[in-house]
């Protein structure tokens, strides 16, 4: 895979709260996805002085692996937005929807806030919108092992949702019979996916997700 060469992409991991012990595994991982598929290169930080529109612009996608709490000062905010405002693209994966509540415009670029998860286990993760370029390859419906995340609200008239579950077939969730997971829309000059997978290590080695975020990445960087 090599449509237009090699773009770059940022990977930006800060934690101030919770922070995932699979952070590690997901930068690798997404390093091996860019050179096995050689569609982009990685470079990986958690310093968020360098979250401003000049050094952003290197950059057709960045990727929130995890990110938690007030990670962003309100500068670096307006160089995340400015970015947007751009054309850039965002991924956030995770735990990103757990950061930076106290700025409903982060809130509205991921789509939905976390609020809590139930202790992980088994469920099914069901496809939509399979005509979406995001979903090629994916089955229609497969079982995943994971943290669930229960949302402040349900994105669904907002974004194009993607992957969604079904809470009859485990216990914790709060979100009833529509429960988006994974999601995606052109959003304020760029555009943003998010998925809610991705807690633990094996994540980042298993085909069926890597091949959920590559889509992603490629998708806001304007590729696909």
């Amino acid at each position: 895979m090599n449509r237009q060469g090699k773009f770059r992409v940022f990977v930006f991991s800060k934690t101030v709260s919770f922070r995932h012990d699979s952070i590690p595994a997901g930068i690798e991982g997404l390093k091996q996805l860019g050179a096995s598929t050689n569609s982009f290169t990685i470079e990986a930080s958690e310093d968020s002085s360098l979250i401003n529109a000049d050094f952003l612009s290197q950059f057709k996608t960045i990727v929130f692996l995890s990110t938690s709490g007030e990670f962003l000062t309100g500068e670096q905010l307006q160089g995340l937005r400015t970015y947007i405002n751009n054309g850039g693209g965002f991924v956030g994966i995770h735990c990103a929807s757990a950061g930076m509540r106290s700025e409903p415009w982060y809130g509205e670029l991921v789509g939905a806030y976390f609020t809590n998860h139930p202790e992980p286990q088994n469920s099914v993760v069901r496809a939509e919108n399979k005509d979406h370029c995001i979903l090629s390859g994916m089955p229609e419906d497969f079982k995943w092992f994971d943290e669930w995340y229960n949302f402040t609200r349900n994105p669904r008239d907002e974004v194009t949702v993607l992957l969604s579950t079904d809470e009859s077939l485990y216990d914790g969730g709060t979100m009833g019979s529509d429960h988006p997971l994974a999601w995606c829309r052109d959003f304020d000059g760029g555009r943003s996916f998010y998925t809610a997978l991705g807690h633990f290590d094996e994540a980042y080695q298993n085909e069926t997700f890597m091949a959920h975020i590559l889509n992603g990445i490629l998708w806001t960087a304007s590729i696909i």
